[in-house]
């Protein structure tokens, strides 16, 4: 008993000194949250770190019409998928970040993806308490170039 009783002890002081996850880490981690919740279909999951005030391609997309937008990406595509790189993310102020990536997105209606497209993606998010909402959000679309093989002309 004294055992378990110390190691519930030992536990609580590690929990009470670990440092707090940085801004980098959070907003990170909250994309990761959305990503999750667009591959599994789950739009009201995926929305919910959306915030109410919105603003989508420059000011064309509000939130209700990117939830629309996502609720119409997983009804199209029984697999949706999507791989973010490197995610580098600026603290802008107090509770203010920036995250900008490259993703991947594929679908598909089996078990292998029959379409995709790369994206250059710019964020703006706001954080409060440790949870953070993303505000504003621009992609386009990145056309890379397709290597020759040997033999090509």
């Amino acid at each position: 008993m004294r055992f378990v009783l110390k190691l519930a002890l030992f536990s609580l002081l590690l929990t009470a000194c670990s440092e707090e996850p940085s801004v980098e880490q959070q907003v990170i981690a909250t994309l990761r949250n959305m990503e999750f919740a667009a591959e599994d279909g789950d739009h009201f999951d995926f929305i919910s770190y959306v915030s109410d005030t919105f603003s989508g391609q420059q000011g064309s997309m509000g939130r209700r019409d990117f939830h629309r937008f996502m609720i119409f990406q997983i009804n199209q595509n029984r697999r949706l998928q999507a791989q973010l790189f490197p995610i580098f993310v600026t603290e802008t102020g107090e509770n203010a970040a920036t995250a900008n990536f490259r993703i991947l997105v594929t679908g598909g209606g089996g078990l292998l993806p029959d379409r995709g497209r790369f994206f250059q993606v710019e964020t703006e998010w706001s954080g409060a308490n440790g949870d953070w909402l993303l505000e504003a959000a621009d992609w386009k679309p990145l056309d890379l170039p397709v290597p020759q093989l040997p033999g090509d002309t």
